[in-house]
């Protein structure tokens, strides 16, 4: 809208954001992705049989996030071809103690000892958990520049500039077939972004959404990986 009381000062605001719009429109975030995945044994997933998603990285003092995991187990779960997802803390809940942080088997050697225990193999064999993946990464920001002023006067306000910033997504899962008690193998994805931030009076943020694109990536290459049934 045009002030009334100084239209010469109007129209140059009104033209300074067209600016900033145009120079969105002329930008655009970037994103570069690779999925991969290594398999070590046969996989399938019968009617019935469900996974469960935790969090691998508390081994390591460097918790991953848990909103990511919630968002890699709604992909796998979500759709006509969605696999059954159990919530990992009714998971750890329903096998208190044995998948605390503490006590959790941190490779495939120790399932054949935890499966000895009493009521842990008839409460997994009640959940239908045949696979358990063991999730890590995190995202990051990796680079960064530019500048933003943004100033208030008579006149009115704005923000003047242009600013960027690189974040990196890397997350691996690895993925245990509690039938065979032995490592299937693992997939993992790897998204880098650049987001950018133009300013003439107006901010227009172009965001490198790079932590959603890992989440739907790796729970795609997830699913395939658990439904395919073809030998390694």
């Amino acid at each position: 809208m045009i002030p009334d009381n100084n239209p010469k000062q109007g129209y140059e605001m009104l033209l300074r954001a067209v600016v900033a719009v145009v120079m969105g429109a002329t930008l655009s975030a970037c994103v570069t992705s690779r999925l991969e995945h290594i398999k070590e044994a046969k996989t399938g997933i019968l009617e019935g049989e469900s996974i469960v998603i935790m969090a691998k990285s508390y081994h390591l003092g460097n918790e991953t996030e848990e909103k990511f995991i919630k968002c890699v187990g709604d992909s796998i779960g979500r759709g006509r071809e969605g696999l059954r997802v159990i919530p990992n803390q009714e998971f750890v809940d329903a096998l208190f103690p044995w998948f605390e942080p503490r006590t959790a088997p941190a490779e495939t050697k120790g399932l054949p000892a935890l499966m000895s225990r009493p009521g842990v193999a008839e409460i997994i064999k009640e959940k239908g958990v045949r696979y358990l993946i063991w999730l890590d990464g995190d995202t990051d920001k990796t680079a960064g520049g530019g500048s933003m002023s943004c100033a208030i006067g008579p006149g009115g306000g704005g923000c003047f500039g242009f600013a960027w910033w690189q974040n990196e997504s890397a997350y691996e899962a690895t993925v245990w077939d509690l039938d065979g008690l032995e490592d299937a193998g693992t997939v993992s994805a790897d998204v880098s972004g650049t987001s950018f931030l133009p300013a003439i009076i107006i901010p227009v943020p172009l965001i490198a959404r790079t932590r959603s694109k890992a989440c739907k990536g790796l729970a795609d290459q997830l699913k395939l990986f658990i439904v395919a049934d073809e030998e390694v």
